[in-house]
């Protein structure tokens, strides 16, 4: 008997094993194609409403990769001229000013560590009154704009060498 158990154990087994190695075939099930007479139509109870999607229009100043994002005028060394390089800036604050007249900014005028409080103090004044200046040229009132200077106070870049006195020579944009 029990050989029998045995030899029914070993036929089982292999019976399993060979089901188990063998492939099956699994066919694709067919693309369902959607006509216009399968889609039903609401019906007369249904008394669900699609309520509107409200989409926040995004402030221009809130987008950080926008014309606006960048809000530094940078001078040349004992200079208060705005260089060509900062003519855009000043372009593109402009134009959202003039749109936009419930704004209104702080132009603040910063110089680097060289010189002395009071000549900082007054060329940090000449940077702002000129992108003041630049900004009521192009249409902004002069209500919009506060002129200031922070003369050496407020440094962007630490260190004492051209890189770093090149980033605190600037006039920086501030919307209250």
């Amino acid at each position: 008997m029990r050989k029998l158990s045995s030899l029914a154990f070993a036929i089982t087994t292999a019976a399993i094993l060979s089901a188990c190695s063998t492939p099956v075939k699994v066919s694709e099930p067919a693309p369902v194609v959607e006509r216009p007479a399968d889609k039903a139509a609401p019906s007369q109870s249904d008394t669900r409403t699609v309520a509107p999607v409200e989409t926040k229009s995004l402030d221009p100043l809130d987008d950080p990769k926008g014309v606006l994002a960048n809000r530094s005028i940078y001078f040349d060394l004992d200079s208060y001229v705005v260089r060509a390089d900062g003519k855009p800036v000043v372009e593109n604050h402009s134009a959202y000013l003039t749109k936009n007249k419930s704004r209104s900014i702080l132009v603040q005028g910063n110089t680097d560590e060289r010189g002395s409080s009071e000549y900082n103090l007054a060329l940090g004044q000449k940077r702002a009154e000129a992108v003041r200046k630049a900004m009521t040229t192009l249409g902004v009132p002069e209500s919009q704009i506060e002129a200031v200077s922070l003369g050496k106070e407020k440094p962007k870049a630490t260190g004492s060498n051209e890189e770093a006195w090149a980033q605190n020579r600037r006039a920086d944009i501030v919307y209250k």
